[in-house]
């Protein structure tokens, strides 16, 4: 069995507060991962709708093979699952995606290993799972990826994203039927795939069925839903120039690649593509590259140190940022997370490696296209708490703080390792705002709006048209998306004052 954990010990609380860059601009440990309970948090947080937090860790536990915690603002965590609880991990190992929250009020996310998959290679450490768990912490497996001959349908899913017809839709990064990929000696090329949340698998696309593998393979990031209701993802590699594509998936599975990287000389228009894309609030998708660019250094083997772009439905990609701009890499390299489009309309992301030791930092990309460094993870406090190699996203909650996490830091042994992995918030000094947890829908659709005390909430409008509402708790309302409105922006009144959508609310046909 693969192995995704390294000790096992306990979490223990630690909360620091460093790095002021400015009064308005605040960085903080909030908890630091031990072991036992987890470590290696690799995906993005989520906002759940009491206002708390749900992460996965990739590796730890009390089987090594990683876990799913809940997190309060403070930094409070309970950990609601550990992986492989029995023999042979057939709960699944080493959940690497973030976690969804469903319109039933329940999680759903994937493992990267462990399962039941008949056709999944022996010592293989498992071929990966899909899981539903409650609040509470119980557990459902829906379906073991390598379920069919040759692993037709996939394996190793890297995250969900749930469709406006309420199924849930992933990319798997391997298999697809056939062992090989491009003529080379890999697990597969990967799918994309559907899942009800009864667990009924449909597999919608397979990537390089053909020789030339235009449309791409290796999806490594989960699929990003479109202002126009489809999919939109990456592959690190294939396509046009073998360095990756960005592709457009219609809910029924018809695919369009929109863009190949590397279509520029040299690749300055950036390569291999890992992370997901984020929607703009101009409908444009925002995402990074982890090779190419115009900039080149030994820090990245000189094959381009990456980039960030804006990239149009139809195809159109504009560069918006080469990194190692600055001087030894300061400004950061290697992204794996999504990039957060903050209630400001700047978007933040952090990268895993570069900073003053090479550590990770988080950066922002205003509207108008500057790029600021905000923060560098040294690893110069004691015991390297505030973390090091961010690997997740950040996560803006309706507070106005940004979450995140690191892979390792936090619990430095110089025998050992950096340690398991840091919890921290990075403030801007932004207010809170309300966000749909969905930001699509029909007229006449319930709609779960989340924020901070919305108790005594006295209006909710969509674009400027009144709804009907219920107050669910201090965190959340459900309003109905009222009849002839248009895509805009979601008000809710309450007593202190309006709160505004961070993005608008896609009404779909």
């Amino acid at each position: 069995m693969r192995q995704f954990g390294k000790t096992a010990c306990f979490f223990m609380v630690f909360c620091i507060a460093a790095a002021v860059a400015s009064p308005a601009q605040t960085f903080t440990s909030l908890r630091i991962f031990t072991g036992g309970n987890g470590n290696d948090p690799a995906a993005s947080l989520i906002q759940g709708t009491n206002g708390n937090f749900y992460g996965t860790t990739a590796e730890g536990g009390a089987s090594r093979e990683g876990s799913i915690f809940e997190m309060t603002p403070a930094g409070e965590i309970t950990t609601l699952y550990r992986f492989c609880a029995t023999s042979g991990c057939p709960d699944g190992a080493g959940p690497v995606g973030a976690l969804l929250q469903a319109s039933n009020g329940n999680f759903y996310g994937t493992t990267y290993g462990g399962g039941t998959g008949t056709s999944c290679p022996a010592n293989s450490g498992g071929c990966g799972t899909v899981f539903e768990i409650t609040s509470k912490g119980t557990l459902t497996t829906l379906y073991n990826f390598c379920s069919l001959s040759k692993c037709a349908d996939g394996a190793y899913p890297r995250g969900l994203v749930q469709g406006a017809n309420r199924d849930l839709y992933g990319a798997t990064t391997g298999y697809n039927g056939a062992p090989t990929c491009f003529g080379e000696t890999r697990t597969g090329c990967g799918t994309v795939f559907a899942i009800t949340l009864a667990g009924q698998l449909t597999t919608v696309h397979k990537f390089c069925t053909t020789s030339s593998c235009t449309d791409g393979y290796g999806p490594f990031a989960a699929l990003t839903m479109g202002s126009d209701g489809n999919f939109y993802g990456t592959t690190a590699y294939g396509g046009a120039n073998s360095n990756g594509t960005a592709f457009q998936i219609t809910p029924q599975g018809k695919l369009t690649t929109i863009y190949a990287f590397c279509s520029l000389a040299n690749c300055v228009d950036g390569s291999q593509p890992v992370a997901a894309l984020a929607l703009g609030s101009n409908g444009d998708l925002y995402g990074t590259t982890n090779g190419g660019g115009v900039n080149n250094s030994d820090l990245c083997a000189n094959a381009g140190c990456g980039t960030i772009f804006d990239l149009t439905t139809a195809g159109q990609l504009t560069t918006l940022y080469n990194f190692c701009s600055e001087t030894a890499c300061d400004d950061g390299y290697l992204l794996w997370g999504r990039l957060a489009l903050g209630s400001d309309g700047n978007f933040y992301g952090t990268t895993s490696q570069g900073g003053s030791n090479n550590f990770g930092t988080i950066f922002e990309l205003t509207s108008g296209g500057q790029f600021n460094s905000l923060y560098t993870f040294s690893c110069t406090a004691t015991n390297c708490s505030d973390g090091a190699r961010p690997i997740a996203g950040l996560l803006q909650s309706t507070n106005g703080t940004f979450y995140g996490t690191t892979t390792t830091g936090g619990n430095y042994e110089t025998s050992h390792n950096l340690g398991d992995g840091v919890a921290y918030s990075w403030s801007m000094g932004l207010g809170p705002f309300i966000e749909a947890q969905f930001n699509f829908g029909k007229t006449g659709q319930i709609v779960t709006i989340l924020g901070n005390n919305l108790a005594s909430t006295t209006n909710v409008t969509f674009n400027g048209l009144g709804a009907a509402f219920k107050v669910i708790s201090n965190t959340e309302v459900k309003a109905q998306v009222p009849t002839g409105v248009a895509t805009g922006p979601i008000q809710v009144t309450t007593p202190s004052g309006t709160l505004n959508s961070n993005v608008a609310f896609q009404v779909l046909p």
